[in-house]
């Protein structure tokens, strides 16, 4: 049965939402199945809160990726992006938007809003920092989810994913994380060799990635303009603020060191990192690192040695290396290289990746099929908290300590706009462990 909106939902709306234009848009890729699912009908209604360009791009994905699928609802903090974004949806997509003036919030409650109408699934794309709550919200609420990583900055905040996630199980919902890598065929066959002992049992590794430092889109919200408070500010370059978005090592270096978390089919047990900035200067760049390197212990003692950088026109290279007693394997953006004695280098297709999320998740919410990676992209999200941890304090670190132990929460002391003074940058050796 659809809910309703209340009278105050819809007064707050009425405030708060931005008329866009809307213009018919181009046709989208069908590829979805058309059973029927426990709600009746083989619509999916999805909902946004974040609409900021990853929101526009994971919605466009979705809408794309099956056909009956469309947007009812969206959600962000700020007008001016969900009104952007609801632009640009209406004039790619066409009518299967169908987002109205009344299923528009704007604000610090815009995401109780959005999961209080009549939705079925929830794209959740604000800031790292709010996903363990809107996660939470979104359960208690009964609806699918699909989240993009990270999904905590802190431990308070993975622990708290990790009692959504299982909540999800009790109440059926499905959770997909947005680690494409893990749909990338040439990944997921190398992976499969790699389990199947095709390499040996994994003794070392290497986990690189450096590049630039987003100078493009840095410029682009570099000026402060007048009238933003503090927290707006922070909101508004929440990339360059470690309570925000867990500083690139969380953020973005998430995907790598998630593979090499597949490879192992489990967690490390330990790290010791070192980092530092020195190329991002100035407060336009936040609190956060520009370079990290960690060592990362797994349970058989096998050690992965990740080395990130985020300095524009320094060389540019990604790639995993995985070594184990009979070879080695090899992967970076398209290639997946076994030598050894059983070599293999994928040559099949590559589909899309951030299709392929979509499909699988509205495919099993239609078929009721299990498919929750909550805790999975969790422990992952916390093996790169813990590199971080232990760069900004210069402490070595135990996963357990970490995950079961640590207080350590980023939240600012309010959730409102106002004064919020930036934290200093961690300086190793003197920031403490919490």
């Amino acid at each position: 049965m659809r809910r309703a909106l209340t009278h105050e939902q819809k007064q707050l709306s009425r405030r708060d939402v931005i008329k866009a234009s809307g213009a018919v848009g181009t046709a989208a890729l069908l590829t979805g199945t058309s059973r029927l699912w426990a709600g009746g009908s083989d619509k999916i209604r999805v909902g946004l809160i974040g609409c900021g360009g990853r929101g526009t791009y994971d919605t466009t994905n979705c809408l794309n990726a099956a056909s009956n699928v469309e947007l009812v609802a969206m959600g962000d903090l700020f007008k001016d992006r969900l009104a952007q974004c609801r632009r640009q949806l209406t004039e790619s997509q066409g009518d299967r938007v169908r987002v109205t003036d009344d299923t528009c919030f704007v604000g610090w409650t815009a995401h109780k809003h959005v999961l209080a109408c009549d939705l079925d699934l929830v794209i959740l794309t604000e800031p790292p920092y709010f996903r363990p709550g809107h996660l939470r919200a979104a359960v208690e609420a009964g609806k699918h989810v699909f989240m993009e990583k990270p999904v905590a900055v802190d431990p308070v905040g993975v622990r708290s994913v990790i009692e959504s996630s299982r909540m999800a199980d009790e109440k059926n919902l499905t959770i997909v994380a947005g680690t494409q890598s893990r749909r990338m065929l040439h990944l997921i066959e190398g992976m499969k060799r790699i389990h199947d002992g095709d390499i040996g049992q994994i003794v070392a590794g290497q986990c690189v990635r450096i590049g630039g430092g987003m100078l493009t889109w840095s410029e682009a919200t570099k000026e402060r303009l007048p009238g933003w408070s503090d927290m707006e500010w922070h909101l508004r370059r929440w990339l360059f603020l470690a309570w925000l978005s867990g500083d690139f090592i969380v953020e973005m270096h998430i995907h790598n060191l998630d593979r090499i978390n597949w490879a192992f089919n489990t967690h490390p047990v330990q790290c010791m990192g070192l980092g530092g900035r020195q190329a991002r200067i100035g407060p336009e760049y936040g609190n956060v690192y520009d370079h990290f390197a960690v060592e990362f212990e797994y349970p058989n003692g096998a050690r992965i040695e990740y080395m990130g950088a985020q300095i524009d026109k320094a060389t540019y290279r990604q790639a995993n290396r995985i070594i184990g007693t009979k070879g080695e394997a090899y992967t970076d953006s398209g290639r997946f290289v076994i030598d050894g004695a059983k070599p293999f280098q994928y040559e099949g297709p590559q589909p899309s990746p951030v299709i392929k999320q979509h499909a699988d998740q509205i495919d099993a919410i239609r078929t009721g099929t299990h498919l929750n990676e909550g805790v999975r992209i969790a422990e992952s999200t916390m093996t790169c908290i813990m590199g971080r941890m232990s760069a900004y304090t210069g402490r070595a670190l135990k996963w357990d300590w970490a995950m079961k132990a640590s207080k350590l929460d980023l939240s600012p002391p309010r959730e409102e706009f106002g004064d919020l003074p930036m934290r200093p940058v961690a300086v190793p050796g003197r920031t403490p462990l919490i």
